[in-house]
């Protein structure tokens, strides 16, 4: 890092992903924050700047403040990692080292020993904090080291599931020939094998997923489980909204054996909120007149199946929100982008399933795109023959948006 750019980056304070330290330490303070921002989305540590952004430099030579980062990234890490290490030289020889942690460190949790203790460590804002069950639960999820699908839903038996879709999802789609009688044991033992109940303590609960999918009262076990829908007067959120509702259910639908629609899911519900605040144009073509929607509906119904499968649903309280504006359609789903997934990735059609039981599932009704790749095969060319617009992705901190424009 030149100086420029070191200046620069000091004169911006500090933030979730930059930290100013001295370098006469306890290596334990050291740690903490190297945990928190791996925890994070990486960042940098810079050594030798006080906490008002004072450049006092580095109290060691270059050599022997490497060797004491390394140090404390081995012994008091877990698991371990070898950070990138540089030093910037200023003006009259004063030092400043510079510690960058990586992106998307793929063995989250990350913690740091403290005492006879190992402890993972999370940002927030400038601060880095004590991680609490909820937010280390998360880290081990989007490591891959916990499925919160397979957790038993407390008081949801499996009485709780739907067992009208359930026979639908048995007999049309999985094409059983025979199925046990709903409420029998060798009912719950294949809803068991299928993992959409499990067994705790010689009690059969119904799964995350399980409740997710199929459940009755769905909002009562799961608040988290569905699409606050939301139409603006505006291009911009306000209080004055045409049409606000709570998509909560099952998320798949009910079919006759045909396929004919019999009762609407989640999806199904909230592509017809869409379709009621959205409007239709039409043109000429070919001395024909040709009506058609303001946003492509398979560009559509990708982003809002993608939305409630891929969301992290260890968050609660929070549903994915659909904002309609008259410019633009919003779907924002509850938690970043799991480890290794970039938005670059999700373009060319890396695939993904934060929540496998659920995603495959939805791919057997046919609500997910069978190869797994929606984004760059159904909605990227949906909306470029549109209106030759391209989706916009934003990736924060515990939310991930894409936008349809108009």
């Amino acid at each position: 890092m030149n100086q420029t750019d070191l200046l620069r980056l000091i004169a911006g304070g500090e933030n979730s992903r930059v930290e100013f330290k001295r370098d006469d330490l306890k290596p334990v303070k050291i740690a903490e924050v190297i945990a928190g921002l791996l925890n994070l989305q990486g960042g940098q540590v810079l050594l030798g700047v006080e906490d008002d952004g004072e450049i006092s430099g580095l109290t060691r030579s270059s050599g022997k403040a490497e060797e004491w980062i390394m140090q404390i990234a081995r012994d008091h890490l877990m698991p371990s990692i070898i950070p990138t290490w540089e030093v910037t030289d200023l003006e009259g020889g004063t030092m400043v080292g510079i510690v960058t942690v990586p992106a998307n460190a793929p063995d989250k949790p990350y913690k740091c020993k403290q005492g006879a203790h190992w402890v993972t460590k999370v940002r927030v804002g400038t601060t880095t904090l004590d991680a609490t069950r909820e937010e280390e639960q998360r880290l081990y999820q989007q490591s891959g080291g916990l499925r919160y699908g397979l957790k038993p839903v407390p008081g949801a038996g499996v009485a709780d599931l739907d067992a009208r879709r359930l026979k639908d999802y048995f007999v049309r789609i999985r094409g059983d020939a025979e199925m046990p009688s709903p409420g029998s044991e060798q009912w719950s033992r294949q809803l068991c094998n299928l993992e959409l109940a499990t067994e705790t303590d010689g009690e059969i609960y119904a799964t995350v997923d399980g409740m997710l999918l199929f459940g009755q009262n769905t909002g009562r076990f799961l608040p988290q489980c569905g699409i606050r829908a939301v139409c603006f007067a505006g291009n911009e959120p306000g209080y004055a909204t045409k049409s606000d509702e709570s998509i909560k259910g099952p998320l798949v639908g009910l079919f006759s054996i045909g396929g004919d629609l019999v009762e609407t899911g989640v999806v199904e519900r909230a592509l017809d909120f869409i379709r009621r605040n959205t409007g239709t144009s039409a043109t000429l073509e070919d001395g024909r007149r040709v009506e058609r929607r303001e946003f492509p509906e398979a560009a559509v119904r990708e982003v809002v199946v993608n939305a409630l499968v891929h969301r992290d649903y260890s968050i609660a309280g929070a549903d994915v929100l659909l904002s309609v504006f008259n410019d633009r359609i919003e779907v924002q789903s509850p938690g970043s982008l799991p480890n290794t997934i970039s938005i670059e990735g999700i373009r060319a059609g890396v695939r993904y399933a934060r929540n496998q039981v659920m995603m495959s599932i939805m791919r057997d009704y046919g609500y997910v795109e069978g190869l797994g790749m929606g984004i760059r095969r159904q909605v990227i060319p949906a909306m470029a023959q549109h209106n030759g617009t391209e989706p916009e992705f934003l990736e924060e901190e515990f939310r991930f948006t894409v936008c349809l424009r108009k």
